[in-house]
């Protein structure tokens, strides 16, 4: 059974852990492993807080979407923000590529997706924001996947 949720909030660092905790619970009805439940808290984290800090450049006055679909064994989340874009994409997802040093930032964010997540699609335009596609299947299903 197909089932989703939409949910938004403003560009604030302290809400990253707001949507982490969200979407684990929106998708714990499905009953995923506590890895793979990890690893989708781990990657919203990420794209949040790409969107926060790259995105909207800390400016609180952005909102961040997520939109998340469960379809069977299947997770599919999007993540979007309307903030500056990414102007050299193929840079940005380099790993240790980052736009901003003196944060400190590990500029794994894309990498990680990658990771742990089985398809990832990043849309971005400058001055128009980034939107990220990013899908899962649940262990039981995965032999069906390859």
């Amino acid at each position: 059974m197909r089932n989703e949720m939409k949910l938004q909030f403003s560009a604030l660092s302290q809400n990253e852990s707001f949507a982490r905790v969200t979407v684990a619970s929106f998708i714990a009805q499905i009953d995923p492993t506590i890895d793979e439940l990890t690893e989708i808290k781990t990657v919203v984290s990420e794209a949040v807080t790409n969107a926060i800090i790259h995105g909207y450049e800390g400016r609180p006055d952005g909102v961040v979407h997520i939109h998340a679909v469960l379809d069977e064994d299947m997770i599919k989340l999007t993540i979007r923000d309307n903030g500056i874009g990414i102007p050299d994409l193929d840079e940005a997802r380099q790993p240790l590529f980052t736009s901003k040093p003196e944060l400190e930032r590990s500029g794994m964010g894309f990498t990680i997706m990658e990771n742990f997540m089985d398809e990832v699609e990043i849309v971005s335009e400058p001055s128009y924001g980034t939107t990220i596609h990013l899908t899962k299947y649940l262990t039981k299903n995965k032999a069906l996947c390859n």
